[in-house]
């Protein structure tokens, strides 16, 4: 009878340790499922940010007014895509690098402006970054900047 006994807590003894072992498991949980986020309710989530025209201004290292701006070629496919802009003239409203503009020129913006033709417009331009290739080729020193809109010179009289 002791030895059956034995038997049986030998062979329930490592049962009963799985047993303990799998109820005792604590998943793991990644240090982000702790974080609060404090800006949650200012956060829209799908909605781009748009500057006013203030932080536009401020943001820019050349602001133009031109009704001469037009969409010169495009690029599409493997990489990036990006647009180059041709400012036939226009007027200088701040500069931050160059004392003097050389008109036409060419900037480039990574997505696709919506240009109404008939209105004269501000155009909001910071150094160029990457695109070393196409810079060299195209003479290019600015891109468009990046959470600015399209602003009408109309709208702002």
């Amino acid at each position: 009878m002791k030895f059956n006994m034995n038997k049986r807590l030998i062979m329930g003894l490592p049962a009963i340790m799985m047993v303990l072992l799998i109820s005792c498991e604590k998943k793991y949980q990644s240090p982000g499922t702790y974080e609060n986020d404090l800006f949650a309710q200012e956060r829209q989530e799908g909605k781009a940010y748009i500057m006013n025209r203030d932080e536009c201004f401020d943001g820019s290292e050349l602001v133009l007014a031109s009704s001469e701006v037009k969409l010169a070629d495009s690029s599409k496919g493997r990489g990036k895509s990006f647009f180059l802009y041709k400012v036939k003239s226009g007027k200088v409203l701040k500069t931050v690098r160059d004392s003097a503009v050389e008109m036409p020129m060419m900037f480039l913006s990574q997505y696709k402006l919506k240009i109404k033709n008939t209105d004269s417009m501000y155009v909001y331009l910071k150094k160029l970054e990457g695109y070393r290739f196409i810079a060299k080729d195209r003479n290019l020193k600015y891109q468009w900047l990046k959470a600015a809109p399209v602003y009408s010179v109309k709208a702002d009289k």
